[in-house]
């Protein structure tokens, strides 16, 4: 039965690099971006720089609000697999004991 623990420990800690390396690779592409659009807002009024920076910020929030919706899931699956992991070295830990008391016995 410790075997089961083990394999679900890797599972949980695959989930999270998982988690981790798309939460790291979504920010690259916006780096990209944000570089192309910075002569624009240089030679721009002040009105289409003001569109441009709540546009810019909009996208912040929206991407911020998708990244935190991510981690909390990741965070759910984690919590789901730790709890199975409990329940598996509890029930573990009861079948051991029953065998300790029938061999005192």
């Amino acid at each position: 039965m410790a075997v089961t623990g083990d394999e679900t420990e890797t599972g949980t800690s695959g989930d999270l690099t998982a988690c981790q390396l798309q939460n790291t690779g979504s920010s690259l592409p916006q780096g990209g971006a944000e570089t192309s659009t910075q002569g624009f807002v240089k030679s721009a009024n002040p009105s289409q720089k003001r569109e441009h920076r709540l546009m810019k910020n909009r996208e912040a929030a929206r991407e911020c609000r998708r990244k935190k919706k991510e981690y909390v899931k990741c965070l759910e699956n984690r919590v789901a697999v730790l709890e199975n992991q409990n329940k598996t070295l509890i029930e573990e830990l009861r079948s051991l004991k029953d065998i300790y008391r029938h061999k005192v016995e």
